[in-house]
């Protein structure tokens, strides 16, 4: 049990669409219990996506809206929330000062997040919105995410995360983009599934050879959806959308204006403009499938949110499942871009034993640990590109990938390790390194100084070297090899690495020769 619990925490999604806040109490065993759930609509990602930036009149709704979601926290005394941007203000270019009026006429700081990390919060959410997800992971599942801006589509096999992809065709930004064809057809939804093909034709022969027979439904106001195909006579304790419904539910709505859709069904203007648009997503991501409908695990961003506060706090079997999760998508970015597995992996398994071993020399956590573990399985994709200088072409690849669960600046972090993993060394000449806090410049070149020691040690591709052991002795530290035959050319080019690890770290590595082992499962 924690200290300072049970206590009542707000979880606050910005959406581009709606603005939603949920109020939870956190238990002492860390189990979240909804209290309070608000919604109001917005404007912020019509704007956004039609003109490229917010305008006042909607920046005064947001922070009125914002206002009143602050007065309900204040009659819940609560101190502790997260609040969450996506893409409506993520690509408004004016984001800035939409943030600062926020924060000046609301009290409330927002944190815009990127893509790969909107995917992750609702992945997290997924755990605890389905019992049977964890049987699911192994039998197989699509996870089809359809927000406002951007879709994703993610698959799960065999307990891990094989791929996820993000596409910029979310529901409200196909409607805003093809405004001014719907006013010159009378067939707009062929227009929406022909544009829709062209964003996701390349996902076809991905997803269909695997033969999926789960898909699960997120965002695009799935929950609208599944109401209104449970006026047709469906459980309404049902999470599940049958295929057969969801074409029912379209073939009956896609001749249908907006107007009739809000008077027919009355649903908001916002859900009716995003119905058709999400209906055409959803049928054509099954039909990739074999899955004979939709689960709907009703979730959303701000169920994601409270989840990613519990895990902060609490050591749950979520937060390991998910680190999983992340290195998961590292393998299949590595795999596209044809990196030697075999030197990856041993690369990274040997900067991991020397980050466990050394860490009273450099301090670092977790969550560094997990950068060097990204960064040694990444730092050769450069190859792909050229042979020459592979390591900033490495690290501009890194730099502009969306990995799941990472930031922005975890990617910078990253990007820069894998940069200086081979002869060169951090530098302020170099501006990607330059930009860095000096926090993260000095855990930076600690990290580096470790891959740089363990690239080293497989200079051949031919894993050698199987371990390695690390002792502190009388001021230096002296790096046992266990391998299995000779590794002349990997100890010279271990050696070459070993002052910048001394500057970094305040201690000289030192191969014990006269104590090389062989590895014991090879004598």
């Amino acid at each position: 049990m924690k200290k300072g619990f049970p206590k009542i925490v707000a979880a606050i999604d910005v959406g581009s669409n709606f603005l939603r806040m949920m109020i939870a109490e956190i238990s002492k065993e860390g189990k979240i219990v909804p209290l309070d759930d608000v919604f109001k609509p917005t404007r912020i990602g019509r704007d956004t996506f039609a003109s490229g930036e917010i305008s006042l009149q909607s920046v005064r709704e947001l922070c009125d809206t914002l206002k009143g979601f602050r007065r309900l926290m204040s009659d819940y005394h609560i101190k502790e929330y997260r609040a969450l941007a996506t893409s409506g203000i993520r690509e408004a270019y004016n984001r800035l000062y939409v943030l600062e009026q926020i924060r000046v006429r609301a009290n409330l700081d927002v944190e815009v997040i990127n893509n790969a990390e909107e995917r992750f919060i609702m992945l997290k959410a997924l755990r605890d919105g389905l019992s049977d997800v964890p049987q699911m992971r192994q039998e197989g599942i699509l996870v089809v995410n359809i927000g406002m801006g951007a879709l994703e589509a993610s698959i799960y096999n065999q307990g891990a995360l094989q791929f996820s992809e993000h596409i910029k065709a979310g529901s409200l930004r196909l409607r805003e983009i093809l405004a001014d064809l719907e006013r010159s057809t009378l067939d707009f939804p062929s227009i929406v599934e022909e544009f829709v093909e062209s964003k996701i034709y390349l996902l076809e022969p991905v997803i269909k050879p695997m033969n999926i027979k789960n898909v699960i439904g997120l965002g695009g106001e799935l929950n609208s959806i599944l109401s209104l195909c449970q006026q047709e006579q469906l459980s309404k304790e049902e999470k599940y959308l049958p295929a057969q419904a969801l074409h029912r539910l379209y073939t009956k709505i896609r001749s249908m204006t907006i107007e009739q859709l809000i008077a027919g069904y009355n649903l908001h203007r916002n859900e009716a403009e995003i119905l058709l648009p999400s209906l055409i997503i959803f049928k054509r991501f099954l039909e990739f499938t074999a899955a004979k409908g939709i689960h709907v695990p009703m979730i959303a961003l701000r169920h994601g949110i409270l989840a990613d506060m519990v895990d902060d706090w609490f050591d749950t079997q979520r937060k390991y499942d998910f680190a999983g999760d992340i290195i998961s998508s590292v393998w299949y970015i590595g795999r596209k871009f044809k990196l030697d597995e075999n030197h990856a992996a041993h690369v990274a398994n040997l900067a991991l034993s020397i980050f466990d071993q050394t860490r009273m020399f450099h301090k670092l956590g977790v969550r560094e640990r997990m950068y060097l573990q990204v960064a040694a399985i990444l730092h050769d994709i450069g190859k792909f590109i050229n042979l020459t200088q592979h390591e900033k072409h490495a690290s501009n690849i890194i730099r502009y990938q969306e990995i799941i669960g990472l930031s922005k600046r975890d990617l910078n972090i990253i990007a820069n390790i894998s940069r200086y993993h081979s002869e060169k060394v951090p530098t302020f000449n170099d501006s990607r390194f330059r930009i860095l806090k000096d926090d993260d410049k000095t855990m930076v070149s600690k990290l580096a100084a470790i891959l740089k020691l363990a690239d080293a040690m497989d200079i051949t591709h031919k894993q050698k070297i199987k371990m390695v052991q690390v002792s502190n002795s009388r001021g230096r530290l002296e790096f046992h090899f266990f391998n299995s035959e000779e590794v002349l050319l990997e100890a010279w080019n271990f050696e070459s690495h070993c002052d910048f690890f001394e500057e970094v770290m305040g201690i000289r590595p030192l191969i014990k020769y006269n104590e090389a082992k062989r590895c014991p499962l090879l004598l």
